[in-house]
């Protein structure tokens, strides 16, 4: 039986393995891939600079690196199911094998949702993207289009209002933007907010989106943009331990200020967590802070 499961293999994952490591655990990371969000840069065109954006690549890497020199600390398989047994848990794999270990952490990060549109998947990180948060600050004085439906749309809009040359906000519901930032962002002068509309077709140039498509009825607008943000919503990859622990209306694993969950001796880190997170350098943190607190549960099992 390992001391610890780490379940997914992106920068919480990796952190947290890493951390645990060199705590002498005895130490499994189970994931399909190494690297999670870390893997999906945004390419960009050779008129923006990649360097106004700290990112926290380079120590995920680093971390990656180190676990794939550890071939014993990890498997490349994919979870399919979580129980609890005497003395700890049990993971099985899609590939029929099982693990057994005293504590788990669940970094099984989240799946943004996608407007399956053409086009969508041809420029997916060309002129499209699914985090504001992480790369509106390299589209100061451009022009920008955010879809959502949500508070996450609304924050990414008025964060791209600040530096942006022109923000398209493209709602569903005008019913959206009933609530304080709704109103800032109908009083932001570079804002245009179509309300209504969806979004028909992403297209480009090359390799790049240059412009959206999107319908009303049977109004069509074509809208020459720099960068679209798709901002519909996260969903949280919890369904291994849905059973097993605390969500929250959002499905998202809720943990407290040290990434214990409801059921002890299961962790969780990233965005999977009810932690606003979606940026590598947080998710890092949360990882590192998940290991040491299942280390410290560990210790309090003699």
């Amino acid at each position: 039986m390992y001391d610890l499961i780490i379940l997914g293999g992106g920068p919480a994952g990796l952190t947290a393995a890493v951390y645990s490591i060199r705590k002498r655990l005895e130490v499994l990371l189970i994931s399909p891939d190494l690297g999670g969000k870390t893997g999906m840069h945004m390419h960009l065109p050779d008129n923006l600079e990649r360097f106004q954006v700290i990112t926290g690549d380079e120590v995920v890497s680093r971390f990656k690196s180190q676990i794939e020199y550890l071939e014993f600390a990890r498997k490349l398989e994919h979870g399919e199911k979580v129980q609890a047994i005497p003395g700890g848990y049990a993971v099985t794999t899609q590939e029929g094998h099982t693990y057994e270990a005293r504590a788990l952490i669940v970094a099984t990060g989240a799946t943004p949702v996608r407007l399956n549109v053409p086009g969508e998947s041809k420029y997916r990180f060309r002129g499209l993207a699914y985090s504001a948060v992480s790369y509106a600050p390299l589209f100061i004085d451009r022009t920008a289009a955010v879809v959502g439906e949500s508070e996450l749309g609304l924050k990414s809009a008025l964060e791209l209002a600040q530096i942006a040359r022109q923000v398209y906000f493209i709602v569903p519901s005008a019913s959206v933007l009933d609530n304080p930032m709704g109103k800032k962002l109908k009083a932001s002068r570079n804002v245009t907010i179509l309300d209504g509309y969806s979004v028909k077709e992403i297209k480009g140039e090359g390799i790049y989106a240059k412009s959206i498509l999107v319908a009303k009825g049977a109004e069509e607008k074509d809208l020459p943009v720099d960068v679209t943000f798709i901002e519909l919503e996260l969903i949280p990859n919890s369904d291994l331990v849905g059973s097993m622990v605390k969500l929250d209306a959002k499905k998202q694993i809720v943990v407290d200020s040290r990434n214990r969950t409801s059921t002890p001796g299961i962790f969780a880190a990233g965005d999977v967590t009810d932690v606003h997170a979606e940026q590598v350098l947080i998710c890092i943190g949360e990882g590192a802070k998940a290991a040491l607190t299942a280390y410290e549960y560990l210790l309090s099992l003699g």
